[in-house]
């Protein structure tokens, strides 16, 4: 699909979809904020504020309005936009003109917290997002209250006992407003017809792959990083006599395939990029502002792919980024700068033990940007090599000490830097 450009004034209007209550806020606010960052979430609330008082349908704006709300540039509401049409939150329209655009951004509900908690895409990464703790106690703040009934009776009326019937009226309303959520779902990314021919057909019922059942495949699909071939094997796990696709099967035989695969581990972050919340904004086109869009932009398997010379990490190294990603929960950006640095260091190699001594630190100091990750890395080399300082510039990465635009690096470097940016021309 063609990118548009974005134009300050280019105009929108807000259309609400959903009747949004105040209970939702604080369901975006405990279980969207984290995964989708807090300039999303306000930026949310900016166009539910934009709505009439019909709560319907709001008037002309254009987008320099939110640039002033929401204090922020172009690129920043531009990325917050895609973050909360990921997460099903809003829809957006254009209709394209000579002069400027016009957009509608469609407001939705949304998701229940059980829908959300049970979501098999946005359960995960918010528990990857926040932790385990953090998880647990959303999840208490959310679960229903059991009271022992078995000692009384239900008494409750029934309309029919209350009220008398004295209209036989019963137009149907069609056009009034009603609660709506959107799916999160991955774009499609599972070959259907080699399935379907992998598959014998006295096997498979044509009636197997609706449209639940496949958008069920891809999200599972994403979520545990799974391919087509493995997950023909999982699928033929999961059929039931009816030739029908179970659910449930499916979903156990997922998550015991990737239990076994990753000695019970959770689905990790070492596919996922820096959380937005957590980017840098670009001030400048120096060396080192190149080097954090790259390290906030590239998830720490890519990064490391890209080390390689494109060439698959090992086992080895996956284990590793998985342990940085799961069980010490550093930040995709973090460990992006963390094996740059180590790598230059330490002759191109990655030691468990001398890794972890760094991470270690960083996580202590509670290092979640690349930027800080960066000054981090800059600190402890000079401090730990003070007075041989000078043997060791060379060895360090290229981003070290280039503060500004001017600063001069070697042909070596510029190579380098060349290297890591070609992914993102």
């Amino acid at each position: 699909m063609k990118e548009i450009t974005l134009l300050p004034a280019d105009t929108y209007k807000v259309v609400n979809r959903s009747i949004i209550t105040e209970s939702d806020k604080l369901v975006v606010i405990d279980l969207y904020q984290p995964i989708i960052g807090p300039i999303a979430v306000s930026l949310y609330f900016s166009f539910i504020s934009d709505l009439n008082r019909l709560e319907t349908v709001s008037s002309i704006y254009n987008h320099h309005h939110l640039m002033i709300m929401l204090k922020s540039n172009l690129d920043t509401i531009k990325q917050n936009i895609k973050a909360l049409e990921s997460v099903g939150l809003i829809k957006t329209y254009v209709k394209e003109s000579n002069d400027t655009n016009h957009y509608i951004y469609e407001l939705f509900s949304p998701m229940s917290p059980n829908e959300f908690l049970n979501h098999p895409i946005l359960n995960v990464i918010l528990y990857n997002n926040i932790g385990s703790f953090e998880y647990d106690n959303l999840v208490l703040s959310y679960k229903r209250s059991n009271v022992d009934l078995k000692d009384y009776k239900d008494i409750t009326s029934s309309i029919n006992d209350t009220y008398i019937s004295i209209s036989s009226f019963k137009k149907t309303n069609e056009f009034i407003k009603d609660k709506a959520s959107l799916d999160v779902n991955s774009s499609l990314n599972i070959d259907f017809d080699m399935i379907i021919s992998s598959i014998p057909k006295n096997v498979l019922s044509d009636k197997a792959f609706n449209k639940k059942t496949k958008e069920l495949i891809n999200n599972l699909a994403f979520v545990y990083d799974i391919d087509t071939l493995r997950m023909i094997d999982l699928i033929r796990l999961s059929i039931e006599d009816n030739g029908m696709i179970s659910k449930e099967k499916l979903l156990d035989s997922v998550r015991k395939y990737y239990d076994f695969t990753n000695n019970g581990s959770l689905p990790t972050l070492i596919y996922r990029t820096q959380p937005e919340y957590l980017k840098t904004e670009y001030n400048t086109n120096s060396n080192r502002d190149k080097m954090l869009y790259v390290f906030e932009n590239t998830s720490p398997y890519d990064f490391l792919r890209g080390k390689n010379k494109g060439v698959k990490p090992t086992a080895r190294d996956l284990r590793l980024l998985e342990h940085l990603a799961v069980d010490l929960k550093m930040k995709p950006a973090v460990i992006n700068v963390l094996i740059d640095y180590v790598l230059r260091i330490n002759d191109n190699k990655l030691n468990k033990n001398y890794v972890e001594a760094i991470a270690g630190g960083w996580i202590r100091s509670n290092i979640e940007t690349a930027k800080d990750a960066m000054q981090r890395a800059e600190k402890e080399h000079k401090k730990n090599n003070k007075v041989i300082f000078k043997n060791y510039k060379e060895n360090v990465p290229v981003w070290f000490n280039k503060e500004n635009n001017t600063e001069e690096i070697s042909e070596e470097e510029k190579k380098e830097l060349e290297e890591m940016l070609k992914d993102f021309r």
